[in-house]
């Protein structure tokens, strides 16, 4: 009994105070639709929850798949480097002040990052697909070293994976990364790249740049849409990536994905 009054003290000193000024507040102001705006700002808070459960969740399916085929300790590697990959496109959208949710995963297929691009630069665009390869490579170079201290073939093995998944995801077609930075190119900045990917393939003896080639190719003599202004850092960019996983793949021992 004594707990029960206590309880009904409490609630009339609080109903008896104003109340504290907030989302009640926001309510007064809007009149009939107060409440409808402070369930939709509650409503802003959950979906972002949410976003970040799908993440976690997608990202813990998509280590369980590669760990139940390439066992544990490649598994994880491997599902590292994919985020590690998306991360680069996500930071580099959010640096850049623009609107980015977290990485979702598609086991056994890949992973993407959902964001708005209506609206933003070719060079932008392509600067941000070109951002997670870039940061792919950087992790396949991480993992180089770990193997050149260690000696551990785990390591060879993730940095070769790592490198040559993102080489083939700078294939210049349809929603590649590739095809995506490809978009900012004129048609003189797609035959440099044509070339340096022809040039990477006879002095690296990769054919894997055979097949960025032929998407290049595609982009030469196929594709329409063509930009107003060139791009050169795009190219330069392009280029110099291509270029970096190359030599990494040449440096790692293997061949093809193996």
């Amino acid at each position: 009994m004594l707990s029960f009054r206590a309880m009904n003290n409490a609630n009339f000193n609080n109903a008896a105070r104003p109340p504290e000024p907030g989302d009640n507040k926001w309510a007064r102001k809007l009149g009939p639709v107060g409440p409808i705006a402070v369930l939709a700002a509650k409503g802003k808070v959950l979906l972002a929850a949410l976003f970040k459960l799908k993440f976690l969740l997608s990202f813990v399916a998509f280590i369980g798949i590669y760990w139940a085929a390439f066992g544990m300790k490649f598994g994880i590697g491997f599902a590292a480097l994919i985020l590690i990959h998306e991360m680069g496109h996500f930071i580099d959208i959010k640096r850049r002040g623009l609107p980015a949710e977290m990485p979702v995963f598609l086991p056994g297929v890949g992973a993407y990052v959902r964001w708005q691009a209506l609206g933003v630069a070719l060079e932008t665009r392509a600067a941000i697909s070109l951002a997670g390869p870039l940061a792919g490579f950087f992790a396949a170079l991480a993992c180089a070293a770990l193997w050149w201290q260690t000696g551990n073939p785990l390591w060879a093995a993730l940095a070769r994976v790592g490198a040559v998944l993102n080489l083939l995801n700078l294939i210049p077609v349809w929603v590649l990364d590739g095809g995506q930075a490809a978009l900012a190119l004129s048609k003189t900045e797609r035959v440099v790249l044509l070339t340096a990917c022809l040039a990477l393939w006879l002095v690296l003896g990769e054919n894997m740049f055979f097949l960025v080639a032929l998407g290049a190719a595609y982009q030469v003599f196929f594709a329409g849409d063509l930009p107003a202004h060139p791009s050169r850092a795009t190219t330069v960019y392009f280029v110099a990536v291509l270029t970096a996983l190359g030599v990494m793949i040449r440096l790692m021992p293997g061949q093809g994905m193996r």
